[in-house]
């Protein structure tokens, strides 16, 4: 007897799959154009004006309730289907401030690039949009749509909740976001726990005096100061964090001087940190601040200028939540092509969602050839990561799959009574 509700739970997901797919393969002529005019037509963080306008026409089209301008660029949709759960689904807006050279005859000519697959995600999202209005009479309960400006600088979320995204429109009891990865198109893969990292920038000045090369006793070096930084700051990740622990740090820009024989007043440093808990975390930020100062002690310099400027926080995602979310994808896309893979190390702002008590799941779909992945893999040919100028998703089984499987998460926590075995 108690096989009965496995049976009934598995022949509901299983139509529920069908249902989907077939709506979301006929409406796909479709979103290819959506898709296509969204990539050549980038719009980077808090500029999304075009972007935004066209997601709000598109979703009061398919029935929802909108509200532009939430967070600066940002919107929200709204759709009722009586009593039941708030659920959030988020898409990014905002493309990088980047040339595209992906060579597609619909590339990007303005000097940004949809290089993150912002594109990819927001055409499924209006494609998932679609498929549960159609599919209302399984499941019930009220959709949170939201479109955010600004995820490449991680402050999009905040934007909006700052705008009073929860205090206006209500808090979610649950929340879905999803991201575009160079795996096999046709593949998902997640995580429970973190899922991205801790991001915090650096920016140091160190202070030195002046001086002519050829004297460097009448001066203060700070570019001496700055070098001695740059390798000492290391320590703090192979000497002082646990090693099974993940933290990295990273100095991307040095800038200081102006020809090669003259001493300069100042040299500013900038980098990265990223981590996964607050533990390693505090640890790092702490090191890297003693250090500088260190640093700058040991030359009888004055005491740095340290900046260390909060960015993302790690998304966690909720166990139980992948747990039940799992199942229904693994009988969507077979289980071969679900899978747990260890969190990323960058970083993402859906945390700032969930971190405000709302159990969340962040995912991942793939958008290349399963061939070239293989290959790439075996050491061939790589494909191009995020934020590669020549990123370029294969658009169709990449947005069926992204939109099929946030419909079926969605649905998932959403079912109707009728529909519950």
């Amino acid at each position: 007897m108690k096989l009965l509700p496995i049976v009934a739970l598995l022949a509901a997901a299983a139509a529920q799959a069908q249902d989907a797919g077939a709506l979301i393969n006929g409406m796909y002529p479709q979103l290819e154009t959506i898709y296509k005019d969204l990539h050549a037509h980038p719009e980077i963080a808090f500029q999304e004006q075009r972007t935004a306008a066209k997601l709000a026409a598109e979703m009061r089209t398919i029935g929802f309730e909108v509200t532009e301008k939430v967070g600066k660029t940002g919107i929200v949709a709204i759709y009722k289907n009586g009593p039941g759960p708030l659920v959030l689904v988020r898409t990014e807006m905002d493309a990088l401030p980047m040339e595209e050279k992906s060579g597609l005859p619909y590339a990007s000519k303005n000097g940004a690039a949809h290089s993150c697959g912002h594109d990819v995600h927001m055409t499924a999202w209006l494609a998932s949009a679609r498929a549960l209005v159609a599919l209302k009479s399984q499941w019930q309960g009220t959709l949170m749509f939201i479109g955010q400006p600004a995820e490449e600088t991680v402050s999009g979320a905040k934007a909006m909740l700052e705008d009073g995204l929860f205090k206006r429109f209500g808090k979610p009891d649950y929340a879905f976001a999803l991201h575009s990865w160079p795996l096999a198109y046709g593949t998902i893969g997640y995580n429970s726990g973190p899922v991205s990292s801790n991001s915090d920038a650096i920016e140091i000045t160190f202070k030195g005096r002046g001086g002519h090369g050829s004297a460097p006793d009448k001066a203060l070096d700070p570019i001496t100061i700055a070098a001695r930084f740059v390798v000492d700051v290391q320590t703090i990740i192979s000497r002082e964090k646990d090693p099974k622990e993940f933290g990295v740090v990273t100095i991307g820009a040095i800038n200081g001087g102006t020809v090669g024989n003259i001493i300069p007043d100042t040299v500013k440093v900038r980098g990265t940190i990223r981590s996964y808990s607050p533990a390693v975390r505090e640890k790092i930020l702490a090191g890297v601040r003693r250090v500088a100062n260190a640093s700058a002690a040991m030359a009888d310099a004055p005491a740095p200028d340290v900046q260390l400027i909060p960015g993302g926080v790690a998304i966690e995602n909720n166990e139980a939540l992948v747990t039940r979310t799992e199942g229904v994808l693994k009988k969507a896309f077979g289980d071969a092509n679900v899978s747990r893979m260890p969190a990323m190390t960058a970083s993402e702002d859906f945390s700032q969602y969930v971190n405000q008590g709302v159990p969340g799941m962040f995912f991942f779909t793939g958008v290349y050839d399963p061939k070239a992945v293989a290959e790439a893999e075996h050491g061939g040919k790589p494909v191009a990561f995020n934020h590669s100028p020549y990123y370029a998703p294969v658009p169709e089984p990449s947005i069926k799959t992204a939109a099929q499987a946030m419909t079926l998460a969605v649905m998932n926590v959403m079912a109707a009574p009728a529909a519950k075995p």
